[in-house]
Protein backbone atom coordinates (compact mmCIF):
# COMPACT_ATOMS: atom_id res chain seq x y z
CA UNK A 1 0.00 0.00 0.00
CA UNK A 2 1.65 3.20 -0.78
CA UNK A 3 1.39 6.22 1.17
CA UNK A 4 0.76 9.86 -0.19
CA UNK A 5 1.90 12.85 2.13
CA UNK A 6 -0.99 14.20 4.41
CA UNK A 7 -2.83 17.71 3.55
CA UNK A 8 -0.69 19.57 5.55
CA UNK A 9 2.38 18.36 3.27
CA UNK A 10 0.53 18.80 -0.22
CA UNK A 11 -0.31 22.53 1.17
CA UNK A 12 3.52 23.15 1.13
CA UNK A 13 4.45 21.96 -1.98
CA UNK A 14 5.94 25.21 -4.32
CA UNK A 15 4.87 23.58 -7.78
CA UNK A 16 4.16 20.03 -9.36
CA UNK A 17 5.10 18.83 -12.28
CA UNK A 18 6.46 15.94 -14.25
CA UNK A 19 9.92 16.75 -12.63
CA UNK A 20 8.75 16.26 -9.16
CA UNK A 21 7.61 18.91 -6.46
CA UNK A 22 9.44 21.68 -5.51
CA UNK A 23 9.68 22.84 -1.66
CA UNK A 24 10.96 25.42 0.87
CA UNK A 25 13.08 24.45 3.78
CA UNK A 26 14.79 26.42 6.57
CA UNK A 27 17.86 24.70 8.13
CA UNK A 28 19.13 24.63 11.28
CA UNK A 29 22.66 22.42 11.62
CA UNK A 30 23.99 21.30 15.18
CA UNK A 31 20.46 21.27 16.84
CA UNK A 32 20.26 19.79 20.08
CA UNK A 33 17.57 18.10 18.68
CA UNK A 34 16.63 17.01 15.60
CA UNK A 35 12.77 18.53 14.54
CA UNK A 36 10.58 18.50 11.33
CA UNK A 37 8.13 21.26 11.24
CA UNK A 38 5.97 22.50 9.05
CA UNK A 39 5.97 26.46 9.67
CA UNK A 40 3.54 27.78 7.06
CA UNK A 41 1.71 27.04 4.14
CA UNK A 42 4.98 27.52 2.01
CA UNK A 43 7.89 25.99 4.48
CA UNK A 44 9.27 23.27 6.29
CA UNK A 45 11.69 24.06 9.39
CA UNK A 46 13.95 21.34 10.19
CA UNK A 47 16.99 21.40 12.45
CA UNK A 48 19.02 18.70 12.83
CA UNK A 49 22.06 17.35 14.73
CA UNK A 50 24.67 17.07 12.10
CA UNK A 51 27.10 20.20 11.80
CA UNK A 52 27.18 21.95 8.61
CA UNK A 53 30.54 20.50 7.73
CA UNK A 54 31.14 17.79 4.71
CA UNK A 55 28.13 18.39 4.04
CA UNK A 56 26.74 15.69 6.94
CA UNK A 57 23.67 18.50 7.28
CA UNK A 58 22.21 18.15 3.90
CA UNK A 59 22.64 14.73 3.75
CA UNK A 60 20.50 14.57 7.00
CA UNK A 61 18.24 16.89 5.64
CA UNK A 62 17.67 15.09 2.06
CA UNK A 63 17.09 12.01 4.44
CA UNK A 64 14.52 13.37 6.89
CA UNK A 65 12.63 14.97 3.43
CA UNK A 66 12.51 11.71 1.67
CA UNK A 67 11.19 10.14 5.04
CA UNK A 68 8.13 12.33 5.52
CA UNK A 69 7.50 12.07 1.51
CA UNK A 70 7.69 8.56 1.70
CA UNK A 71 10.31 7.92 -0.84
CA UNK A 72 14.18 7.18 -1.36
CA UNK A 73 16.71 9.14 -0.10
CA UNK A 74 17.67 9.26 -3.92
CA UNK A 75 14.64 10.77 -5.18
CA UNK A 76 15.24 13.88 -3.21
CA UNK A 77 17.65 16.74 -4.44
CA UNK A 78 19.06 20.51 -3.24
CA UNK A 79 18.18 22.84 -5.96
CA UNK A 80 19.37 26.01 -4.25
CA UNK A 81 20.42 26.57 -1.37
CA UNK A 82 23.92 24.42 -0.78
CA UNK A 83 25.47 26.86 1.37
CA UNK A 84 22.99 28.60 3.09
CA UNK A 85 20.53 27.84 5.48
CA UNK A 86 17.31 28.51 3.07
CA UNK A 87 16.83 25.76 0.90
CA UNK A 88 15.00 24.64 -2.31
CA UNK A 89 14.36 20.33 -2.68
CA UNK A 90 12.91 18.79 -5.30
CA UNK A 91 11.18 15.36 -4.56
CA UNK A 92 10.59 13.01 -7.32
CA UNK A 93 7.63 11.23 -6.91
Amino acid sequence: MKRTPSTKARSIILMSNSEGLLIRAKVRAGARKESFQIKSETAFEIAVKEPAEENRANARVVQLVARHFRVASNKVRIVKGQRSPGKTLRVFV
